[in-house]
């Protein structure tokens, strides 16, 4: 099957590029545990990209959509940033970490077997509309100039200044004990990490994030969207060997 076949767009293995002129809008499939700047950083060693940037910073452990722009694209950044995004994801009740997800340990566990899909809905309800929400901790928000995870690893818990965001949907979509998949809808700026902790303090059990899948950025869908191979494949197929081998691509 090839890349157009599977996502529902031009193949790329069929038109010009042009990342540096005009520059590029592309669709990612982010991977787990890859930052999003790994993502612009692999796609600048394989195609020699000078300028790039992505709107929309994913977490390490999410992964899912993720839009880069090179060349004179970047100048719309901040506006695909700006977009409502869409999530998937899975959540485990009756634990709570430093980081609200699984890139830290567990540090306390709560009784969560009152817990059932309807409450877990009612809840989830109450979130829907504006409201403040304070950033995780574990998080890229500067504080004197040092992304705040850097002071979170060494212990320190800063006083954050919380931020307006608005939830359009959150939906419990299945609940298997302890673990809950979910849907959200939300505006620019929202932690995912940080609705499921806070959903886990009001039902006194804890809550922590173990899987978020970006599906949406505005008009922007995951289905279209290419995977760090498809790009691979890509330089693999319009590069000589020798220059593949010198950008770190098996052969």
């Amino acid at each position: 099957m090839t890349i157009s076949e599977r996502s529902g767009v031009m193949d790329p293995f069929k038109r010009t590029w042009d990342f540096n002129g005009a520059g590029e809008l592309l669709l990612i499939d982010k991977p787990l545990d890859w930052t999003s700047f790994d993502v612009v950083h692999r796609l600048r060693t394989l195609f020699g990209v000078r300028k790039a940037g992505h709107a929309g910073t994913l977490d390490p452990k999410a992964t899912g959509l993720l839009i880069l722009c090179t060349g004179k694209q970047t100048k719309n950044l901040a506006q695909y940033a700006d977009l409502d995004k869409e999530y998937e994801g899975t959540f485990e009740l009756g634990v709570r970490t430093p980081s609200y997800d699984s890139e830290t340990e567990v540090i306390d566990r709560g009784e969560f077997s009152s817990v059932t899909l309807a409450s877990l809905q009612s809840v989830a309800r109450t979130f829907v509309g504006k409201q403040q929400q304070q950033p995780p901790m574990y998080s890229a928000v500067k504080y004197g100039g040092k992304p705040l995870y850097k002071y979170a690893r060494k212990g320190r818990t800063l006083k954050r200044t919380a931020r307006e965001v608005e939830i359009a949907q959150f939906e419990i979509l299945a609940f298997n004990p302890p673990l809950a998949e979910f849907r959200v809808v939300c505006s620019k700026g929202t932690y995912v990490r940080s609705l499921v902790n806070d959903l886990g303090t009001i039902l006194g059990c804890g809550a922590a994030l173990r899987a978020l899948r970006r599906t949406r950025i505005g008009s922007f869908h995951l289905a279209d969207a290419l995977s760090i191979e498809d790009l691979e494949s890509l330089i693999l197929d319009l590069t000589p060997p020798q220059e593949n081998h010198e950008a770190g691509i098996p052969t």
